[in-house]
């Protein structure tokens, strides 16, 4: 591993998300969306914005989603995953659904997680935000909302940090 360098403090995820907030209600209107969180902290950053925006949307519906068994890389896996288990709580049908991961990076966990989601129901539309898009894609997925775009090279790693699940709180690049 090479150097670390921070491109956000725990202020600085504060201010995202509070912007990542604000875009959602704009886009959506009077569009109530439901929120699906990506284990593990896909699932910190949904709960972050949805509490966010709790003053004018009080009831936003919460999934999470456990996309271990839909990867494509199980067998490149050097241990076997941590499973949780998926819930949503709401139907999907017709709804439109904003899905959320902290890192965009190749689209493979995306587009794990859109197969997972269908296996629940067909929703209206799917929308997709993340805190961090590092780009380099290798599937012709992009995020509707991203809190912070940063140019990265393959090698690079970019590891998101929240007080709730690493007791540390930040956005890191080691390159």
């Amino acid at each position: 591993m090479g150097s670390e360098r921070t491109l956000l403090s725990g202020e600085g995820i504060t201010e995202k998300v509070g912007e990542l907030a604000a875009e959602i209600r704009k886009r959506c209107g009077d569009d109530r969306p439901a929120f699906v969180g990506v284990y593990t902290r896909g699932v910190t950053l949904a709960k972050r914005v949805k509490e966010a925006l709790k003053e004018e949307w009080p009831d936003i519906p919460l999934g999470t989603l456990d996309i271990s068994l839909y990867r494509d890389d199980l067998d490149d896996l050097q241990t076997a995953p941590k499973l949780e288990s998926s819930d949503i709580p709401f139907a999907l049908d017709g709804t439109r659904v904003i899905l959320f991961d902290e890192v965009m990076y190749t689209g493979r966990t995306t587009r794990a997680a859109l197969d997972v989601l269908m296996d629940y129901g067909r929703p209206a539309r799917v929308e997709l935000a993340v805190l961090v898009d590092r780009g380099n894609r290798e599937l012709p997925l992009q995020p509707d909302y991203v809190g912070l775009k940063v140019e990265t090279k393959v090698g690079d790693y970019v590891a998101v940090q929240f007080v709730e699940d690493d007791k540390r709180e930040g956005v890191y690049l080691t390159d």
